[in-house]
């Protein structure tokens, strides 16, 4: 069964992505910044994906992409966002430049969410 953690502030998107994906046979974990993240990241270290928002408290999702491309390089990784002080399109792009592997604008549907999880995660 493949792993995924989840990362977001929003309770409700949170609780959404979380039930597409177990729906879908994931099993989930899930953290709301990325410093809540790492440390599930360390206690779990066969995660196969993160889905990570970008704007967020405590520690934002690009600070958290740069912190698991340092040590754990074979994660798969997805940033997402809706956006803050810049458009989405911008925060992404920067997350795309610093590692992740693929990237999905809020807001999003389910179909849209479960292709974009399947293909990064038999992308090489």
């Amino acid at each position: 069964m493949m792993k995924v953690l989840v990362i977001d502030d929003d309770v409700w998107i949170n609780k959404m992505i979380i039930k597409v994906l177990q729906t879908e046979g994931f099993e989930v974990f899930s953290g709301f910044d990325g410093k809540e993240g790492l440390r599930i990241l360390h206690q779990n270290t066969d995660i196969d994906l993160i889905i990570t928002d970008i704007v967020m408290p405590e520690k934002e999702g690009i600070e958290t992409i740069i912190d698991v491309r340092k040590e754990f390089k074979n994660i798969k990784i997805i940033a997402i966002s809706g956006g803050g002080k810049l458009k989405p399109e911008g925060y992404l792009l920067l997350a795309r430049k610093l590692g992740a592997d693929n990237i999905l604008k809020k807001p999003f549907d389910n179909d849209e969410l479960i292709a974009m999880v399947r293909e990064t995660l038999t992308k090489n």
